[in-house]
C-alpha cells in the first residue's frame, strides 16, 4: 500500500487541475525584486546561511571559501574552516566539503562535510573542537542540549539524531514509497533539515513530485506536512512521475531533477517558505497555503532559490554563483 504521502500525492495528481493549466491560468500573487544584494564576497560555492543568536550570519561556501561570519551590518569579520593556502600543498583543508552548517548559542559552529564524511565542531574562534563519522551528510541542524540532526544520502530514515560524543541517539522518518524498486524511493527520499527556536525539525524531500516540508518533534513524531499541489506544481509532478516510470525498467545511475530548491521557517510563528527554483510559496504554521511569489533581482534576472533564510522584517535567498538578496517580506507589506 502507498504511504500517507504518497496517497496524498496520488490525490493530488488526480485533481481536475489540467483543464485549469491548459487555459493558462496563474496562482502567482506577485513578482518580487529584491532590495539589494548582500554580502558581495560570497557568490560560488554558496550552500548556507545562518543567523545567530549573537546577531552574526555565518555563509557558508564550499569547497573554496569556507564559513564566513558577518556582522548584523553586513561587514565580514573572520572566515571559519578556509582551505589552506594553494603555495601549501602539503596542508589539509579543515573541511574537504561542506554541505550545511549551523550555529549553536555558544556561538560553536557545525559543519557536515561530506567531502570527509564527517560532522565538524569549531569554537567561535575557529579552532576545531570536535569531529564524529557521519556517513554522506546533506545537511544539519543543532537541537537542544548540542545534539544534532542530519540528514544523511545512506541513511534509512530522514533524520539521524547524534549526541555530543557523536554517538547516534534516535533516527526517525520512514521512507516512503513511490516506486517499486528500493533504491529509486531512497533517492526520492532525499532531503534537507533545518529547526526552529522551539527545537522542532523540518525535513524537506528535494525530489518528491509534489513538494513537500514534513515537521517533526526533536523526538521524532511526525506532526504536520506542508505539501505544495497547486496548479503550478502540476507540469513539475507529472514529469516526476514519468521520469520514476523509465527508470524503473532502467539500470543506469538515477536522476532525478529537484523539485523543492530551498526551504526556511518563520523563526516567530512556524510559518514555512518553500522555495521551487525561482517561486517562493508561503504555508502557514497550519499548512495552508497562503500565497506564491516569483522571485527577481533588482535588475529582474531570476532568482534560482537554493538557499533560503526566513527573518522576521525580511527574507534572505540565495543561490550558487548569484549571491545572496534581500527581500522585504511580503506578508508585511502595509
Amino acid at each position: 500500500m502507498r504511504s500517507a504521502l504518497g496517497a496524498l500525492a496520488l490525490a493530488s495528481f488526480l485533481l481536475p487541475v489540467a483543464a485549469a493549466l491548459s487555459a493558462g491560468q496563474s496562482e502567482i500573487d506577485d513578482d518580487l525584486f529584491a532590495v539589494r544584494r548582500l554580502f558581495p564576497s560570497i557568490g560560488p560555492g554558496l550552500r548556507a546561511i545562518r543567523h545567530a543568536t549573537n546577531g552574526n550570519y555565518y555563509v557558508l561556501a564550499s569547497p573554496d571559501v569556507g564559513i564566513v561570519i558577518f556582522d548584523p551590518h553586513g561587514k565580514q569579520l573572520s572566515v571559519i574552516g578556509a582551505p589552506p593556502p594553494a603555495a601549501n600543498k602539503a596542508a589539509r583543508s579543515p573541511v574537504a566539503f561542506g554541505e550545511d552548517c549551523d550555529v549553536d548559542t555558544a556561538g560553536n559552529v557545525y559543519v557536515a562535510d561530506r567531502g570527509s564524511n564527517l560532522i565538524t565542531e569549531f569554537a567561535p574562534d575557529g579552532k576545531q573542537l570536535r569531529s564524529f563519522p557521519a556517513n554522506a551528510p546533506l545537511s544539519l541542524a543543532v537541537l537542544p542540549e548540542n545534539e544534532v540532526a542530519i540528514s544523511s544520502a545512506q541513511s534509512e530514515h530522514h533524520v539521524t539524531v547524534y549526541t555530543t560524543d557523536g554517538r547516534i541517539a534516535r533516527e526517525f522518518g520512514d521512507i516512503e514509497s513511490m516506486s517499486s524498486r528500493a533504491d529509486i524511493d531512497r533517492y526520492l527520499n532525499l532531503g534537507r533539515v533545518t529547526s526552529d527556536p522551539q527545537g522542532r525539525l523540518y525535513y524537506g524531500f528535494t525530489y518528491m513530485p509534489e513538494p513537500t516540508v514534513r515537521q517533526f518533534t526533536r523526538f521524532g513524531s511526525a506532526t504536520q506536512d506542508f505539501t505544495f499541489t497547486g496548479v503550478d506544481a502540476f507540469p513539475e509532478a507529472s514529469s516526476t512521475r514519468k521520469a520514476i516510470e523509465r527508470q524503473e525498467s532502467r539500470s543506469e545511475p538515477l536522476a532525478f531533477h529537484p523539485i523543492l530548491t530551498g526551504f526556511g521557517v518563520d523563526p516567530i510563528n512556524g510559518d514555512v517558505w518553500m522555495g521551487l527554483h525561482n517561486m517562493l510559496v508561503h504555508f502557514d504554521k497550519d499548512g495552508i497555503r497562503r500565497s506564491e511569489y516569483q522571485l527577481y533581482t533588482p535588475k529582474g534576472a531570476p532568482v534560482d532559490i537554493s538557499v533560503l533564510l526566513v527573518e522576521p522584517d525580511r527574507l534572505l535567498v540565495g543561490s550558487d554563483p548569484v549571491g545572496v538578496y534581500e527581500f522585504q517580506r511580503p506578508d508585511r507589506k502595509r
